[in-house]
């Protein structure tokens, strides 16, 4: 058993959750509280109901989720909303929430755990907003083939591969999440590669004008490092059991 606010300032410290600056949806930090202490610490890429009750019948009293409860804004605390609401008080479940902090963050962070998951090497960062780098840049020692069999190693065969840029990158582009508002900016780092969350349909286009390699390997699935990581390492801290609460969410 530990304290949740020795937890939460644990969390607070190590994703440098209130340093970043973020969306004001984000709202990071503590969102939900519960009756002050905790047993077990899980992870979930996003917050719901499902994934809430999810997170009870496995006896979690601590999550980290990476997009919070309140990214679509205000509403009316009826219907389902009511239900989600209704289980975190009966479940003592509190809710904590990290985005951007857990996009950049270069030891825990979303790229810095893809990067790791395929093998690549940091070598700087790129994509900044409001102070803060949010992508990595990678050097990369293999071939455009290499990089393509361990992104399908590491997220599965249905990730989308649009490679009209070098065969041989030896520069990386990673941004996870959301990589529309990035693809200009790949060619300033030097490299014609880019493994990001999703796109919009256009970027197969600009891919073949712009000569560049896009990998598009799902928005959940590339958010799915930092939530565990930081649940992990909080766990360890705490000595208590962790898991990861998973959604198979397709997009």
């Amino acid at each position: 058993m530990a304290q949740l606010q020795e937890i939460v300032s644990f969390c607070d410290q190590r994703a440098r959750t209130h340093e970043v600056v973020d969306f004001k949806e984000a709202l990071n930090g503590l969102q939900f509280t519960n009756n002050g202490t905790v047993s077990k610490i899980g992870a979930s890429v996003d917050s719901g109901l499902l994934p809430f009750q999810s997170a009870i019948e496995a006896g979690i009293e601590f999550l980290i989720v990476h997009h919070g409860m309140f990214w679509n804004g205000t509403c009316r605390i009826v219907g389902p909303e009511y239900e989600k609401y209704k289980s975190l008080i009966e479940g003592n479940l509190a809710v904590y929430a990290s985005h951007l902090p857990l996009d950049a963050h270069l030891e825990i962070g979303n790229a810095a755990g893809l990067a790791h998951a395929i093998g690549a090497t940091q070598q700087g960062t790129f994509f900044p907003y409001q102070g803060t780098d949010l992508g990595l840049v990678c050097d990369w020692s293999k071939d455009r083939e290499a990089l393509r069999n361990s992104l399908k190693r590491t997220f599965g065969d249905h990730i989308a591969s649009i490679e009209y840029g070098s065969a041989n990158p030896d520069k990386i582009c990673i941004v996870t999440g959301s990589g529309s508002s990035v693809v200009d900016q790949i060619k300033a780092t030097g490299a014609d590669t880019l493994i990001t969350g999703e796109l919009k349909q256009h970027f197969f286009t600009i891919a073949q004008e712009a000569k560049l390699n896009l990998y598009v390997c799902g928005h959940y699935a590339t958010e799915t490092f930092g939530v565990e990581s930081l649940a992990k390492e909080a766990a360890a801290k705490f000595d208590l059991p962790y898991q990861f609460i998973k959604t198979n969410c397709p997009l």
